[in-house]
């Protein structure tokens, strides 16, 4: 009699997932285990004797029939797997996304899943497994869970994971890891759910280790490196000792190392581990029986984990550490907000300095030059002024040096030539039953070096169609002291233009006055610091001047007659300072008193009029 399974399939071959189940048959007579079709046999043979782990599954998760294999490798006997709950036996619960998946390959929703899973083992050794679950074909109610362990692998991979995240050198975690860990920290879920919400960075280089490479080598230099990284890593292992977690130490290049510390306390936290790492590199080192000793420079920075970024927070200890070398090393420091917006205003302007001429951004203000017997308006000194689209007015002080380093003096100082020497000339021709007012203009020494200043006067000159003497150059002391060579030849034949030549801030450098006499210079201009010691209005005042500063002002006025110069004191901001000047035989004043820097029609209305001081008292505030 022909059997028929009760489930109502079709005549024909069992279904895989029913080969170790009993099958009853139509007429409940015959009750011996039903024997397999000949062509199921040697599939059955190939399931049972496979290296492969598997299992039949059937459609409501439960494992059907288990090969030796995989019993072998969950530690099991076969017999012992039939009934269990295969999601159980391979971990598939453990997350949200895997079990829905696992579910939708039972329902037949989807074709696949295969997931890396971590086992332990009943002798106590955890493994690592990849389970792949399939559906068996349409006539097989179930799936096909099979499981091939990966452990070697992810050993492996391990270990050049291993290898990959860290310096060979100091064993440390490399620029690589350091990144990995910073970016971890700086999400929102790391720090939201729990810690303080704060982080901290001491980014740290070595002073000095440049020539004790280059002088014993790199093999030396590669054993300092890796003691330093050790004398960091007891730092971080003190500084975690009672806290939740250890500093991570990383090298980031070179002799460049970080100490992150995620779930910061505050910058009092961060400075002690700035002070330790310090004193701890300071140490000698006995590195290959020679004593070797470096320092270090660290750049410190601490703030909220909201709203930062790996690349911020790195900009932020990279400044901070050129700080500490810039304030002489050996040093930590924190970081400044203030100072560093101060920075990023410099580069900003650095930046766009050289288009600012081309567009025409610069305008020129004139401050008096009066004379101390005549209280007269003698010449002016042209003043540049920066018209920011962003930041505003600026004076000298914010750029000039900028356009020192760069270069853009050359430009900017041939701009200011021209405009200054057309304003004088304009006031000439507007003003022609005056005495004509020289214009005194600042030149950098780069002017010097980096462009043919003569040539650009002489065409200047010959352009605006004023006279040489009308023009007077300044340069500081410290640029033309001990002058030799090309800028000695360049003064020389401006002199001998008929171009007058001024030491701009004298007295605060080099002060070589036996030098003066060989030099073509015409005027020196006090610098302000002397002038002020002249600051009182009433004899009580004037009973705490110092005297000396009278005796040395009085002094180099009569050496500079002597020599043929005349004197200009900067900074003359009241009456009394400029009696006492006068007294003392100063030829010309210059500052608050008599006028701040104006614009060219201001200087129009001063011209002709008597006495420079009483005007400009009534025009400033």
């Amino acid at each position: 009699m022909r059997e028929r399974a009760v489930s109502g399939t079709p005549e024909g071959p069992v279904p895989a997932a029913d080969l170790d189940r009993p099958v009853v048959t139509e007429s409940e007579i015959d009750t011996s285990p039903r024997t397999e079709p000949p062509s199921r046999q040697p599939y059955r043979s190939v399931f049972t004797s496979a290296p492969l782990a598997m299992a039949v599954v059937d459609r409501e998760g439960t494992v059907v029939s288990a090969n030796d294999a995989l019993a072998a490798l969950l530690g099991t006997g076969p017999d012992g797997l039939a009934g269990s709950v295969a999601a159980d036996l391979v971990d598939l619960t453990s997350d949200a996304r895997t079990w829905h998946a696992y579910r939708e390959v039972l329902r037949g929703r989807q074709s696949r899943l295969r997931c890396t899973r971590r086992l332990k083992h009943p002798d106590g050794h955890s493994l690592w497994v990849q389970v792949t679950v399939t559906p068996l074909p349409a006539e097989d109610s179930g799936v096909l869970l099979s499981v091939a362990d990966i452990s070697a692998r992810r050993e492996l991979q391990a270990r050049l994971r291993h290898l990959q995240m860290h310096d060979p050198v100091t064993r440390l975690p490399n620029r690589t890891l350091f990144f990995e860990r910073l970016s971890a920290a700086l999400e929102a879920e790391s720090y939201e759910q729990s810690g303080t919400g704060r982080i901290g960075l001491c980014y740290l280089d070595l002073d000095g280790f440049k020539a004790i490479n280059d002088t014993l080598g790199h093999r030396i230099g590669d054993r300092l490196l890796a003691a330093v990284a050790e004398r960091l890593m007891r730092c971080a292992d003190e500084a975690g000792h009672s806290r939740t977690s250890i500093p991570l130490v990383a090298r980031l290049g070179g002799d460049e190392f970080a100490l992150l510390v995620e779930d910061s306390t505050g910058t009092e936290q961060l400075a002690e581990l700035a002070e330790s790492a310090l004193r701890a590199v300071q140490d000698p080192f006995d590195i290959a029986g020679q004593r070797l000793s470096v320092s270090a420079s660290i750049g410190v920075v601490e703030r909220h984990a909201a709203g930062t970024t790996p690349t911020a927070l790195m900009q932020a200890a990279d400044t901070t550490l050129y700080w500490a070398k810039a304030d002489g090393k050996a040093r930590w420091t924190l970081f400044d907000p203030e100072r560093n917006a101060h920075r990023m205003t410099r580069q900003a302007l650095a930046s766009t300095l050289r288009p600012a001429i081309d567009r025409g951004e610069f305008q020129l203000e004139y401050q008096p030059l009066v004379g101390m017997e005549d209280d007269r308006l003698h010449g002016v000194e042209a003043l540049i002024r920066w018209n920011h689209p962003q930041f505003g007015i600026l004076t000298p002080n914010r750029f000039i040096g900028l356009a020192e380093e760069d270069g853009s003096i050359v430009p900017l100082g041939r701009w200011v030539l021209r405009t200054a020497c057309r304003q004088a000339r304009r006031w000439q021709l507007d003003h022609p039953d005056e005495p004509p007012i020289f214009v005194s203009v600042n030149v950098a020494v780069r002017q010097v070096w980096d462009s043919d200043l003569v040539a650009d006067v002489a065409e200047t000159l010959a352009e605006t169609g004023l006279a040489p003497h009308l023009l007077q150059l300044e340069l500081t002391e410290s640029a033309v002291m001990g002058s030799a060579g090309r800028p000695l030849q360049t003064l020389k034949a401006l002199s001998d233009m008929g171009v007058r030549i001024a030491i701009d801030d004298f007295g605060t450098g080099y002060s070589n006055l036996a030098y003066l006499s060989r030099l073509p210079v015409s005027v020196l201009k006090l610098d302000g610091s002397f002038v002020r010691g002249f600051q009182y209005d009433d004899r009580e005042a004037a009973a705490r001047a110092n005297p000396a500063d009278a005796v040395v002002v009085e002094a180099m006025i009569q050496l500079a007659h002597r020599l043929g110069l005349t004197v200009t004191a900067e900074c003359v901001e009241t009456s009394a300072q400029a009696t006492r000047l006068r007294s003392i035989g100063c030829d010309t004043g210059q500052g608050w008193l008599y006028s701040r820097p104006v614009p060219p029609d201001r200087i129009s209305e001063l011209l002709g009029t008597p006495d420079v001081q009483a005007e400009a008292s009534v025009g400033n505030p």
